[in-house]
């Protein structure tokens, strides 16, 4: 059973919004895995669970980095993240949010 709450889409336009970043650096935050983007109906979205206080999760950076190091790319990354995933009981993302960074990376990393 997941304890993942619901989340939203923000496209770059919402991040503006929230963050009070400029377009171009809310797509440099996506170019460089400090937030993870997938194209829905040809927009651009991230899902408001990778924020925290309106900035980026911290820990979603050195997370993506290492589904990336072992074979994901961007969309793979995301669509696990946002999923279940039964070592965790929960999916990973949420795990993250709960501070069960450790656990998450390990899980990760033996995705190989």
């Amino acid at each position: 059973m997941t304890d993942a709450a619901p989340f939203s889409w923000l496209t770059v336009p919402d991040l503006v919004d929230l963050t009070g970043q400029t377009p171009g650096r809310i797509r440099k935050l996506i170019d460089e895995r400090y937030l993870l983007a997938a194209r829905i109906d040809g927009v651009l979205k991230v899902p408001s669970v990778f924020l925290r206080d309106d900035a980026p999760l911290p820990e979603l950076h050195g997370t993506a980095v290492l589904l990336h190091d072992v074979g994901f790319d961007d969309a793979e990354a995301l669509d696990w993240l946002i999923s279940e995933e039964e070592s965790l009981g929960t999916t990973p993302i949420a795990a993250l949010l709960a501070g069960r960074k450790a656990e998450v990376r390990r899980v990760a990393q033996a995705l190989l």
